[in-house]
Formats: C-alpha cells, structure tokens, sequence
C-alpha cells in the first residue's frame, strides 16, 4: 500500500480519493484513538470521518498550552497556533455555510480573506475559538444532512461544486493545517 501511494504522489486529488475509497483512517491523534473505524471515506450523517478526524486533531493542537504560548509567532509570518484554529473555523464556515449554504460572508460576519481569518482580537481566547471552531462542526454537519455527495452547491465564487469537491477540499485544507499545527506545538512544547 505505501507503495501505492508513493507512485500517485504526483496527483494529490487522486491520491486523495483512492485512499478514501480504501477506507484510510488518519490515527495518530489522542481525540481519534476512541472512535469506531469507518470503511466509507463519507457518511450520510455528518461527512467525512477523516474531515471529523482532522477537526479533533486542530483542537487536540491547543491542549495543555497557555494563552501565551498559543498566541506566540514561531515563524516570520503572523501565524499563530490559536490563529490557525481561527482560520480553520473561517475556513469551514466558507465552504460550509457559504458554498453549501448559499449565504454570503458579509451575512456571515466572516471576514472577506483567508490571510484576514488568521488575525487574533484581544479577546480571543483558547475557550472562545475552540467554541467557535466546534460551532462551526456543528453548524456544518446541518447543513449538508441532507444532501448526497453528488449534490450540486451553488455557493462558491468560482461556479458550482458538488458537496463531494467541498468535502476533498475541506480534508485537504485541515490536512495542511493539522500539519501546520503539528510543528507550531513542537516548537512551543521544546520551549
């Protein structure tokens, strides 16, 4: 199977999808040691396994740090461990409430970028981002109950998507992301 993988490489999407179909499960997570193994890469009641996977593995990112060190820039960007989780609840009400949803960013209250979506308030809080990150799962998870993968969603500002495009490209980001987080707490747990 590693081989497999290797020789497809070259094509993420493909990649992507063939281990989908094969029942690939991400476990290298605490929050995801529980949970019973899924053998279809998505489910009619909430999606993906391996986005829900991911979605546990962001927060898992913040736990026993400090809101100091979780706000602490590690690399020349503004990035920061809680900034990321930030982004990640941005990023699903995007493709969730606005690709599927149909509603705008402005009805939203989301800011209009990606780079804007990583900014911190002063009072952002570990507790008041991982709420609004598990918000977002929630809210995400309603609005796609009810819809098969091959639906079409009308919602995204480059033209129609069906909700299995929406789905490959949320787990790609949160994929990117959870590696992201993963360095960030490296770097502050060797601190």
């Amino acid at each position: 199977m590693r081989d497999r993988r290797l020789a497809l490489a070259g094509d993420r999407d493909h990649v992507t999808t063939e281990l989908l179909r094969k029942g690939f499960r991400h476990n290298r997570h605490p929050s995801s040691k529980n949970r019973s193994p899924h053998r279809s890469g998505v489910n009619r009641t909430g999606g993906s396994p391996f986005v829900e996977d991911y979605r546990g593995a962001i927060e898992a990112a913040l736990e026993s740090l400090g809101e100091e060190q979780v706000r602490r820039r590690l690399v020349s960007s503004a990035t920061t461990l809680l900034g990321l989780v930030k982004h990640v609840t941005w990023m699903q009400r995007v493709w969730f409430e606005e690709c599927v949803g149909g509603m705008s960013r402005g009805e939203l209250g989301l800011v209009q970028s990606p780079g804007e979506s990583f900014r911190l308030a002063d009072d952002d809080t570990i507790a008041s981002v991982t709420a609004a990150h598990r918000e977002a799962c929630v809210t995400a998870r309603r609005v796609v109950a009810d819809l098969s993968l091959d639906a079409v969603v009308t919602g995204h500002r480059g033209g129609p998507r069906t909700l299995r495009w929406v789905y490959l490209q949320v787990l790609r980001e949160l994929a990117q992301h959870c590696g992201h987080a993963d360095i960030l707490r490296e770097q502050l747990l060797v601190d």
